[in-house]
């Protein structure tokens, strides 16, 4: 019967202590229309639009959400580097045989999740989409969420021009109250499992 009761008692508390999470925001809040390029009239990088995360927690899913107003798209190189060096890339176009004539990321939201892939979507991109094949945001997953974030934009081609409206993080972390679950259903488990003596 203990055991029984044992049993019952983990099939109710660790689901729920496995699908138990919450999801955080945070907005870039630096200085707002970032040229890209940095330098106008010219190619290369945007200076780095930066979000620090004050909370220390796990990161079990994380999704990207961008607003850029550009002249090409095409020319733009864009990554996502959390706070421990890990880089992702969310899109980028070969020169060789996916050129395309297009202006604008307006509220795309980068997600591993989504049904469509980047490349095969059109600008201005409005909607969820996985990022550039290869790449995924689940590189992420299991970091730490505390420190700085870096958005991280290239523009490979002279004559285009743009700026950054907006970037935010939309970070998936476990509630507090899951690790307490699951180290209830532990206990139990020892506190019910049978004892045999010699």
């Amino acid at each position: 019967m203990r055991g029984g009761a044992a049993i019952l008692i983990i099939v109710i508390v660790i689901p729920f202590a496995v699908f138990a999470s919450r999801t955080n925001i945070y907005s870039y809040g630096g200085d707002f229309d970032l040229p890209i390029p940095a330098q106008q009239n010219s190619l290369g990088w945007m200076d780095d639009a930066v979000i620090e995360i004050p909370d220390c927690h796990i990161i079990t899913d994380l999704d990207v959400k961008i607003s850029v107003k550009h002249t090409s798209i095409f020319d733009l190189q864009i990554f996502l580097q959390s706070p421990s060096g890990t880089i992702v890339c969310l899109n980028k176009y070969s020169f060789v045989d996916e050129f395309f004539v297009g202006e604008n990321y307006i509220n795309t939201i980068f997600d591993d999740e989504a049904e469509l892939n980047i490349k095969k979507a059109k600008s201005p991109f409005t909607g969820r989409f996985k990022p550039i094949k290869r790449y995924k945001l689940s590189a992420f997953d299991g970091e730490q969420a505390i420190g700085l974030w870096r958005l991280k934009i290239n523009d490979r081609w002279h004559f285009d021009s743009g700026e950054l409206e907006s970037f935010e993080l939309m970070i998936t972390n476990p509630e507090p109250a899951t690790v307490l679950l699951l180290i209830l259903g532990l206990a139990l488990v020892m506190a019910f499992r049978p004892h045999h003596t010699a």
